[in-house]
């Protein structure tokens, strides 16, 4: 029996140095997640918030410059109701942003491992083996399983019904404009089709006013400037701006955006509503995002080299009215 006992030190030693690596890697990387989200401090913060009409529960279609999925609102004022489709995907999970309980109970069980590693107890101390560690593994699964039955017996307990009332409104078509190197030198049109919603064309001149909010907004944003937001945004998204500025200010910072360009972008969805018409674009614009101390200057987050953010921005105008910034969502 030698050679069985000798198998099993052998696989708990190296179940230690796979865990105890793992654990070196969190490490090291968590600080640096932490960095960069603090950078993150351009306006809108790096959220998603806004509204896109009926359409702000609905996920906009994927483009070259976005190809991937949209970040659902963080921020917003609207509710779901009648004629507002629920189909954004979940980002949720097991350790998704926005997990909830569950993200909570698999952080739980980690930060113990990893405490337990730090004062010398070992990840799997006081688990009596591997046999005691598949049933460690076994007893999470069934929690877990237990939980997502609990909480999605919740969350249709709870949820409107009026919000998935048509929410199928069939296939929309979709024209993008193929803008290239930037909005305002396409000369395609595009056109979105949805629920509650007429065709829209927008013109070259929409996407040279899309550009020229971009810079405009970042730098009535830097400035601090609430007077000049209120020209270029919504109410709505001058209140977000508002919020952040104060908290910048109650950390005596302030956020510096400087050299925007727009680097590509085109056309997710256009449509009208009513007497207002919406248009959603994918833009990848380069910047430098830095946050300065207000007394001297010095620089507390984010840098002096440039970088590049893709971004999906809603703007709605009414009629006869200019274009505005209406919502910013986040690219995964």
């Amino acid at each position: 029996m030698p050679g069985i006992w000798e198998t099993n030190m052998n696989f708990s030693q190296w179940s230690r140095s796979l865990v105890k690596t793992l654990a070196v890697v969190l490490a090291l990387a968590l600080p640096t997640a932490l960095a960069i989200s603090s950078a993150d401090a351009r306006v809108g913060g790096g959220f998603s918030s806004g509204s896109r009409g009926s359409r702000t529960f609905s996920a906009p279609p994927s483009t070259t410059t976005a190809p991937g999925s949209t970040s659902q609102f963080n921020r917003t004022y609207s509710q779901p109701g009648a004629g507002m489709s629920t189909s954004a995907p979940s980002r949720g999970g097991l350790f998704g942003r926005g997990g909830g309980f569950l993200g909570g109970l698999a952080a739980g069980f980690l930060g113990a491992g990893l405490l337990g590693m730090l004062f010398g107890g070992g990840l799997f101390d006081g688990l009596g083996g591997l046999s005691s560690f598949l049933g460690l593994i076994i007893q999470i699964v069934l929690v877990v399983f237990v939980v997502r039955l609990a909480m999605s017996w919740w969350q249709r307990r709870n949820s409107p019904q009026a919000a998935y009332a048509g929410a199928d409104a069939g296939p929309q078509t979709n024209y993008r404009s193929g803008l290239g190197g930037g909005l305002g030198s396409g000369l395609g049109g595009g056109f979105g089709f949805g629920a509650n919603s007429a065709p829209l064309e927008i013109k070259p001149a929409d996407y040279a006013a899309f550009e020229h909010l971009l810079g405009d907004i970042q730098s009535a944003w830097s400035n601090e400037d609430v007077a000049k937001l209120h020209t270029l945004a919504t109410p709505e998204m001058v209140s977000y701006f508002e919020q952040d500025l104060a908290q910048n200010r109650a950390r005596n910072a302030v956020n510096k955006v400087t050299n925007v360009k727009l680097l590509q972008g085109d056309l997710a969805e256009a449509w009208r509503e009513g007497e207002t018409d919406y248009a959603t674009v994918a833009m990848r614009f380069a910047l430098t995002d830095k946050t300065v101390d207000r007394n001297t200057g010095a620089i507390v987050a984010g840098s002096e080299q440039p970088g590049e953010v893709t971004e999906v921005w809603t703007f709605a105008r009414r009629q006869g009215s200019p274009w505005e910034l209406s919502a910013i969502q986040q690219t995964n």
